[in-house]
């Protein structure tokens, strides 16, 4: 029998409000937090947010960030989110409605979103059913290793690859120490990120984009800037992230120097005990090459480019592969929609013949 519910969507709810959301929804996630929208600001995007309220609490909403394309049309994106439960198709309407009036008004061309949700079959139909089609363009991490921080730290480490575990004890015996950075610190942690872009041949960010991450971040209190250093010396640094009881090893940078003292190491271990230390059960390593199981561990030792370097490393973690859904989209303006396919497939192929 049909029971009748009554749900409000309010548009931009308070900020606090919107983050304990977050922080308590069974898929929160880092990127839909008000602190991440502030900082996508200063660089190109703007965002809304609505809430779907029923008996006075928010049960499910989407942060909803908009660029600017061509000719004041733009692009709608929903990263890992909405926040909604899938399997309640009114909850799942009545928000749909409102991200489409939303999107409508700010004249978007196309819904992208991309759920923090693993891949399956019935996510992928129920998609399908409710009018978005896989995107040729996937933003966020399709494939990544989640480590299982419950128990204590000595079960953790027993669930990691022996070297690991002889590497973590290696640096401190090596006298790496990690400590809890500050401000003060970007610039080491810049000129760390430099190094590591142009050693691994990976892009890096602006200094100016690190320093507001640290800033947005750490003031929300979702951020921990951590470094190892060896007598003084800064060798590397992560930017782990905290939202409810997930944490995520959002960027890294290390050094040339002191290498075999296994500084990555230490700091990856200082990470989740911050995050154990926070309430996380998980810790989400944040990307590895979107290959399955069996092409991942024929070919880690062989391959260099992309994500392969880092995938080495962060297998010896112990942790679970995790593929994601991907990212969806709901066209607005198909002719629109199908000129922007095109451009990134031309770009991804320019791109390609360039290597």
């Amino acid at each position: 029998m049909f029971l009748f519910r009554t749900m409000q969507t309010i548009s931009d709810p308070p900020p606090h409000e919107w983050d304990h959301f977050c922080t308590t929804h069974p898929n929160g996630h880092l990127l839909q937090t008000s602190a991440w929208s502030a900082l996508k600001s200063r660089f190109g995007w703007s965002s809304e947010r609505l809430a779907l309220y029923e008996k006075g609490e928010i049960q499910a909403g989407a942060q909803v960030l908009f660029r600017s394309i061509l000719g004041g049309l733009t692009l709608a994106y929903v990263p890992k989110g909405p926040l909604v439960d899938w399997q309640d198709g009114q909850q799942v309407q009545s928000l749909l409605q409102a991200l489409d009036r939303l999107c409508r008004s700010r004249r978007a061309f196309a819904l992208k979103i991309e759920p923090d949700l693993p891949e399956s079959s019935e996510l992928k139909a129920c998609l399908a059913q409710l009018g978005f089609r896989a995107s040729p363009q996937v933003i966020q991490p399709r494939r990544t290793i989640l480590v299982d921080l419950t128990g204590d730290e000595e079960t953790i480490l027993k669930r990691m690859k022996s070297k690991t575990r002889y590497n973590i004890r290696l640096s401190e015996r090596k006298g790496v120490r990690v400590r809890h950075a500050s401000e003060a610190d970007l610039p080491a942690f810049n000129s760390l990120m430099l190094t590591t872009g142009e050693r691994d041949g990976f892009g890096v960010h602006s200094a100016e984009y690190y320093a507001l991450a640290h800033d947005v971040l750490s003031k929300a209190g979702l951020g921990q800037l951590l470094l190892a250093e060896f007598e003084g010396e800064p060798l590397a640094g992560i930017l782990a992230c905290a939202c409810g009881e997930k944490a995520w090893y959002l960027y890294g940078a290390s050094g040339n120097a002191h290498r075999s003292k296994m500084p990555t190491y230490a700091l990856q271990w200082a990470a989740m005990r911050w995050a154990r230390s926070r309430g996380c059960t998980s810790y989400d390593l944040w990307g590895v090459p979107d290959e399955n199981l069996e092409t991942l561990e024929r070919d880690f030792t062989e391959r260099r480019d992309g994500l392969w370097g880092v995938y080495r490393n962060k297998r010896g973690y112990g942790g679970t592969l995790v593929r994601y859904v991907g990212a969806y989209d709901r066209p607005y303006n198909k002719l629109i929609y199908r000129l922007y396919c095109l451009a990134l497939i031309l770009r991804a192929k320019t791109r390609t013949a360039g290597e």
